[in-house]
């Protein structure tokens, strides 16, 4: 088994990077590094290019742009098979190893696959837009995939009040997903501090996955000052 994780520590890298954790497998890290904008028009305006990209005295490294053409993080490469988009290499994770008991149960499918995919688009459209200083008018709200703002933040606080875990019972991958967009967005303040929020999150930054990822990230940040 190969497992190959390309990240940047500043990035939703830090998603996968906890549910490697979570699943408690071996791999190799790549760290790519941000690049100014001038380097980033190499790469058809994408802001992340590999490190000595060219050098083959790493044979990890290879040609990142034939890892993801749009030279984004993260990406995985599993026994040569390349995962991109955050939210489908959790769920890929989820499914690849079953012993780690994190890819829903039969009853959990549903409000699983609804809240990973809720977030992957709904909330994270609606919190960048947000984030971004965009208020849609009432006209262009029809034709947004978030409708608006209010509303998102109204569902995501429902379905974390649901069970407590975001599919029931029990912690599954949607839940670091999930639970990594509530984290950033308390600390980012661009979600608000609500109650249900805050406990959710308090509730994920107890498990030992999550603390270990964090160490992680957290010394390849110091390493890079």
């Amino acid at each position: 088994m190969t497992m190959t994780f390309y990240t940047n520590p500043n990035s939703r890298g830090r998603m996968v990077r906890w549910m490697l954790e979570e699943i408690g497998c071996p791999y190799d890290t790549v760290i790519l590094d941000y690049q100014p904008s001038s380097e980033a028009d190499r790469w058809g305006g994408a802001a992340l290019a590999v490190p000595a990209m060219d050098d083959p005295a790493d044979p990890r490294v290879g040609f990142f742009r034939d890892v993801n053409p749009m030279a984004k993080v993260p990406a995985l490469v599993h026994n040569g098979q390349t995962i991109t988009e955050t939210a489908a290499i959790c769920a890929y994770l989820a499914e690849a190893f079953p012993h780690a008991g994190l890819a829903p149960e039969a009853a959990e499918r549903a409000a699983y696959y609804r809240c990973l995919f809720f977030a992957a688009g709904p909330l994270e459209q609606a919190v960048t837009n947000h984030r971004a200083g965009f208020q849609p008018t009432a006209d262009q709200e029809f034709f947004l995939g978030y409708g608006s703002y209010a509303r998102t933040v109204d569902q995501l606080e429902r379905a974390v009040l649901a069970h407590p875990y975001v599919a029931g019972e029990r912690f599954t991958a949607a839940d670091v997903y999930v639970g990594s967009h509530i984290g950033w967005g308390l600390g980012l303040q661009t979600l608000p501090p609500r109650p249900a929020f805050l406990a959710y999150a308090e509730k994920l930054m107890s498990r030992d996955a999550f603390k270990r990822a964090v160490t992680k990230d957290e010394m390849l940040l110091n390493e890079a000052v």
